[in-house]
């Protein structure tokens, strides 16, 4: 039998209560949670951007989490990927980014440093010479002479550099940083490295970059 042209169409209308039945009632509380540490990435997708009700950024999710999302109500598309997934006789086009119907509370997080965190800040070059390679962290003020461990006092630096400088401060090695180190400014509800990843991605740049203002220096 010939196979029907297939065409990219929106997904499928399903009524909540008919997804929740397909889903089964574990199924759907689990994939309804919306969790820092829930991306999974997917042949198809990258991911999906979520956003809150008033455009905050929440979450990346998997593409099975976005579509559940739809299944049930519960978001809206913002923007569709260029990629599409496959059923028996059509194809449909896969969200990217996906915006809650309903407003989402959560306490904003204190954004705690990390090794992670202090690379992507730095864009994963060393400060002082530019280099990809061996990369590590380096206090600016040694914490040997009482350097602490906070955003102002931490850079990324590789391995030569860190060596070069030692228990000395920059100026007292002809090191030069290019700019004071800071703590980010975003909304931290995805966690910062992902975060700068994302903000990255043409098609999710007009959704996050309000949020991470002066991350374009780094």
């Amino acid at each position: 039998m010939p196979r029907k042209s297939s065409k990219h169409k929106h997904p499928p209308s399903i009524s909540p209560a008919r997804a929740k039945h397909k889903l089964g009632k574990a199924d759907s509380r689990r994939e309804l949670r919306l969790g820092e540490g829930d991306f999974v990435s997917t042949e198809r997708s990258s991911g999906v951007l979520v956003l809150n009700q008033n455009f905050e950024p929440l979450n990346i999710c998997s593409l099975q989490r976005g579509m559940t999302l739809l299944l049930l109500g519960k978001a809206e598309v913002l923007k569709y990927s260029d990629s599409v997934m496959h059923s028996a006789e059509d194809e449909f086009l896969i969200p990217s980014v996906l915006r809650l119907n309903i407003s989402i509370r959560r306490p904003l997080p204190e954004l705690k440093i990390s090794r992670k965190s202090v690379l992507a800040r730095d864009s994963y070059t060393c400060v002082y010479c530019g280099s990809r390679e061996t990369l590590t962290i380096d206090h600016v003020f040694p914490r040997s002479r009482g350097g602490e461990n906070t955003w102002e006092n931490v850079v990324t630096s590789c391995l030569r550099c860190n060596n070069k400088k030692g228990s000395r401060t920059p100026q007292e090695c002809g090191l030069r940083l290019p700019h004071p180190p800071r703590k980010p400014r975003y909304v931290p509800y995805i966690s910062f490295p992902r975060f700068v990843s994302a903000v990255r991605k043409p098609e999710w740049r007009e959704f996050l970059e309000g949020f991470g203002k002066g991350l374009e220096q780094w």
